[in-house]
């Protein structure tokens, strides 16, 4: 099961939509989706969990606290709305597409891979745009 939090004035518009393609993601790359929890938030409440558990005095995106179980996906990832909103800019993409990479992401993590290095990047690059392709086709 995916639930979606928000502790932000933020909220999705296609939560079901949303789920159905996480499954799908997962179940492509021969995992489960146990239990996954989205919480949105803005900077300082991502800024906090940052320093306080991962020990990086910087603003992230997204950080991804992984709980699966073999091929059972479990765990709870944090998205700061306003670092997305940020990104979307920089990167000249849109919010929702923004949006979806870095939701998609931190399942991609729970998954195994990985974004250490470049080699890392590449593959993490290529599973999210398969995955965004699925939602979007």
């Amino acid at each position: 099961m995916v639930e979606f939090n928000y502790v932000t004035t933020f909220q999705l518009d296609d939560e079901n939509r949303l789920e159905n393609w996480i499954e799908k993601v997962a179940s492509n790359q021969g995992f489960e989706v146990g239990e996954i929890n989205y919480i949105f938030c803005d900077d300082e409440y991502l800024h906090k969990l940052n320093v306080e558990f991962l020990q990086h005095d910087t603003l992230t995106d997204v950080i991804s606290f992984d709980n699966t179980l073999g091929k059972l996906i479990n765990g709870d990832i944090y998205i700061s709305v306003e670092r997305v909103t940020e990104n979307a800019k920089e990167y000249n993409d849109s919010f929702d597409d923004e949006l979806h990479r870095v939701m998609i992401h931190g399942v991609l993590h729970y998954m195994g891979f990985k974004d250490k290095d470049e080699v890392d990047i590449k593959q993490m690059r290529n599973a999210e745009n398969t995955a965004l392709l699925l939602l979007n086709n």
